[in-house]
């Protein structure tokens, strides 16, 4: 099977199964060198007239210079059969071990992009905005900072414009 370009527009899926549930590989760099981290908070949806993904990642995650660096990334989207790959992209740093030797995923070049040959659906991005979330920005008092910030930084946010799809046919 090889990767089709669809018009967003044409897509039919629960963004919240797609991202909380199954999860998604964020990647950016070039094909000579990028790195990828397991992601399962973000958002789809329109803002400023585009489509848009919106992601988080922490500063100290490898994967954070490579998003810094770049003007796009990819969201690569998978089957229930990666699982274990995307736990591990979520549990290992590139700066440490070579994640694609170790699950055996391979890289494929989509508009310029790194996303994955076993991917269902690859979204390239081109980053529009960020921002750093802080404690201060919490409007409630239920726990999230001591739950998800208590021992790791902030996340910085990044709202990206979807400008290409790719599925597999």
């Amino acid at each position: 099977m090889s990767f089709v370009k669809k018009d967003i527009n044409e897509l039919s899926f629960n963004p919240f199964t797609k991202i909380g549930k199954e999860w998604m590989l964020l990647t950016a760099g070039t094909a000579d060198k990028f790195n990828t981290m397991t992601a399962s908070w973000g958002q789809l949806g329109v803002l400023w007239n585009k489509n848009v993904l919106t992601c988080y990642i922490r500063p100290n995650r490898y994967t954070y210079g490579f998003v810094e660096d770049s003007e796009y990334f990819t969201a690569s989207f998978f089957g229930e059969e990666f699982r274990k790959a995307l736990s591990f992209c979520g549990s290992h740093s590139g700066r440490d071990c070579d994640k694609m030797k170790e699950t055996g995923l391979t890289p494929a070049v989509l508009d310029g992009q790194v996303g994955f040959d076993q991917a269902d659906m690859v979204l390239v991005c081109r980053k529009l905005y960020s921002y750093d979330l802080k404690e201060s920005g919490f409007l409630t008092d239920d726990g999230i900072p001591a739950q998800f910030f208590a021992t790791d930084p902030y996340h910085r946010a990044y709202i990206a414009e979807i400008t290409a799809v790719y599925v597999k046919e």
